[in-house]
């Protein structure tokens, strides 16, 4: 019975570990139809994941994979692999569980089952084969005969192939056009944005960043100052200065953030940006900005809220987005006890952005 338990506890807290290791894998293999099996049977996972995160909520597979390779993946950084192949016998279920976590134990990043075992990935630099031959010969389960192959997989960046298969040219309202340095054909628009987004968030393709920079093509920017917080690879601040802001700065929690938006920033030849790393804390004592673009989360601008208002004055606006049309009531409650008012909406998909004035 003290035999059962253990491995049912190994089991239960190795089901993360492992969920995060064949979301990994899924994505350095490009193989989606695996990917999104895993993730619809792991819905509720896939969703406290993202509120951990402070992302979005999503249904859709790519935006999730996308958070979770953010998450993982440091952009411009190559790592060597070995791939070890496990071969078990007798082969199951709970036996490749079992193997998934103490191989993760040792430094193994991601795993995906084959016909009589699994296969798993490690850094070649992480690599510890006394390590290895320790966890198969002292393996927990008895009457089960584990043996392996090491061999070294084609060495490609993969980051770089899954951000060429997934980010695609997008054109916003006709009149603003969103690409790639790798893309060479696209179509030609009044705004041409390039953005290599690396890890961070914010291509224009997810239905919150293209609500927002809708609303940018529609607003009187010109002369005026921006703030873009959360500002993932500062594509609404590279399009706000576009649109003739004067002074514009971005801020975002995540290092890779802050340097991709540098990145970014250099590629379309703006001047008028500042990047900052940091939360709402950076904003006090700040001088009132004309605009504010916060495209988060509920949770994050329910918080945040009384700080953007601390820095607007009578006339400045506040687009937000992140958050589903059900959530609106809620934050239109905060931004008016805040003496802010509602100017409208735009939905798309049951995404929501909202447009507030300060009066």
């Amino acid at each position: 019975m003290i035999f059962i338990h253990k491995i049912v506890w190994l089991r239960f807290f190795t089901q993360v570990k492992i969920f995060f290791a064949k979301i990994r894998h899924a994505c350095f293999m490009e193989n989606h139809q695996k990917w999104l099996f895993y993730l619809l049977a792991n819905d509720r996972i896939s969703l406290h994941i993202g509120i951990v995160f402070r992302v979005r909520r999503t249904h859709n597979v790519k935006d999730f994979m996308y958070i979770c390779l953010r998450f993982y993946f440091k952009p411009h950084k190559r790592m060597k692999y070995f791939e070890v192949t496990f071969t078990a016998q007798p082969c199951n279920e709970t036996i490749t569980d079992v193997l998934s976590g103490l191989t993760a134990d040792i430094g193994f990043e991601s795993f995906v089952e084959c016909e009589n075992g699994m296969k798993a990935y490690i850094q070649q630099s992480q690599f510890d084969e006394a390590a290895l031959k320790q966890v198969v010969e002292n393996f927990p389960i008895p009457d089960t005969a584990i043996t392996y192959s090491i061999a070294e997989p084609e060495d490609k960046n993969w980051n770089e192939e899954w951000e060429k298969n997934f980010f695609q040219p997008i054109v916003i309202d006709n009149r603003c056009v969103i690409h790639s340095t790798f893309h060479k054909d696209y179509p030609k628009a009044e705004y041409d944005i390039v953005i290599n987004p690396q890890m961070a968030f914010g291509t224009g393709h997810h239905e919150t960043t293209s609500s927002i920079l809708g609303e940018l093509l529609e607003a009187d920017l010109k002369g005026k100052s921006v703030l873009d917080m959360g500002c993932g690879t500062s594509i609404l601040a590279i399009l706000a200065s576009m649109r003739g802001a004067e002074k514009v700065t971005a801020i975002d929690i995540d290092d890779w953030c802050v340097n991709n938006s540098r990145d970014n920033i250099a590629l379309n030849g703006i001047s008028n940006i500042t990047v900052a790393l940091g939360d709402a804390s950076l904003l006090e004592g700040h001088e009132p900005f004309d605009v504010i673009i916060a495209n988060i989360n509920r949770n994050i601008l329910l918080q945040d809220m009384p700080a953007y208002a601390a820095c607007m004055k009578k006339g400045s606006e506040l687009y937000i987005s992140g958050f589903y049309t059900e959530d609106i009531p809620v934050l239109r409650e905060k931004a008016e006890s805040l003496s802010m008012e509602y100017v409208h909406h735009r939905e798309k998909h049951n995404w929501a952005a909202v447009k507030f004035r300060m009066k």
